[in-house]
């Protein structure tokens, strides 16, 4: 009775002595972000993902605060400040109003920003190397030397490679001028028409049969508006047609080159975990996605007259039969 008296005594210390402990090893990550909505969440469960693989579980070690404020910038600043003030290990902005907001109230903390596609433009970094400070993060970009690549890839004997674009859309203008650029860099050219109207869409890609080998279409908002006009000039035409997100092969596209959301998420909570076990955020380079998913709709490349080789489909991380 006497040595069971002990051996309980002993373990009751042990336990005051590891609680603590446990207990200190808790780590706070706050989460701020200015949209809702799928893309939003894929984010944040990616963020969650990358925690809870290397052992931070939600309720046992890890406290976890999202909030969303959209389109109001005061409140955004207001519940910026209100995350500082609470002083998590490491705040995350997934969006650049998020990590502008943050910043505004600390140079300390650490800040991870997600999706932010151009953060030396948006000034939350100085370069793309390490920064110094307390700020680095994911960037969504991904090159127009990729998506060129992705005409190779996807028809190999392209020569003129198709786009329509709106001529008052000042960021179509400058998509299109890259990737201009980077298809001439490839041994490629490309034939421009622009479409003021979502309405001049599909009449703009018509004008295109004859002229090219195949068409790509990036994310403006007349060109998706017209989506399945412009896929049935590609089908009926035998024009391999590329894009650049997951909604454009699902409606039609042959294949697209995407960094999706969760990937974003996960690269970003990469940062959190290294950030929580010491690395100071300053010593992390900004980071993008180095493998982008390809994605393919099998019926567009029927529809389209394109074959694809089993090496193609290999590489594809969704596909799309039907």
């Amino acid at each position: 009775m006497i040595f069971r008296a002990y051996i309980s005594l002993l373990l009751c210390g042990l336990l005051c002595l590891v609680a603590p402990s446990a207990w200190a090893q808790t780590k706070s990550v706050f989460v701020l972000g200015t949209e809702r909505g799928p893309a939003a969440e894929a984010m944040r469960e990616g963020l969650r993902d990358a925690l809870k693989s290397v052992g931070f579980i939600e309720g046992r070690n890890l406290k976890m605060i999202v909030e969303t404020v959209v389109d109001d910038e005061q409140k955004l600043s207001q519940q910026a400040l209100n995350l500082v003030l609470a002083r998590p290990d490491v705040l995350v902005a997934l969006s650049a109003p998020a990590a502008q907001a943050l910043m505004r109230h600390t140079k300390q903390m650490p800040i991870v920003f997600a999706g932010v596609t151009d953060p030396v433009q948006a000034e939350l970094v100085p370069s793309w190397s390490a920064s110094g400070s307390n700020v680095t993060g994911v960037s969504d970009l991904l090159t127009m030397a990729r998506r060129a690549q992705l005409v190779r890839q996807f028809v190999p004997q392209a020569r003129r490679v198709g786009v329509v674009y709106n001529p008052a859309d000042a960021a179509s203008v400058l998509v299109i001028r890259e990737f201009q650029e980077q298809l001439t860099k490839a041994g490629m050219l490309m034939v421009e028409v622009a479409a003021s109207r979502a309405l001049d869409v599909a009449a703009a890609a018509r004008s295109l049969i004859g002229k090219v080998d195949a068409m790509h279409t990036f994310w403006d908002s007349h060109t998706q508006a017209a989506y399945p006009g412009l896929v049935k000039v590609a089908n009926d035409s035998k024009i391999a047609l590329l894009a650049a997100d997951t909604l454009s092969v699902q409606a039609g596209a042959l294949a697209a080159l995407v960094v999706t959301e969760r990937d974003v998420g996960v690269a970003a909570g990469r940062q959190v975990v290294r950030i929580l076990r010491g690395a100071k955020p300053g010593a992390i380079a900004p980071e993008t996605i180095s493998r982008p998913q390809i994605q393919i709709n099998l019926v567009a490349a029927k529809k389209q007259g394109v074959s694809l080789s089993e090496a193609l489909l290999k590489s594809a991380t969704v596909i799309v039969k039907e």
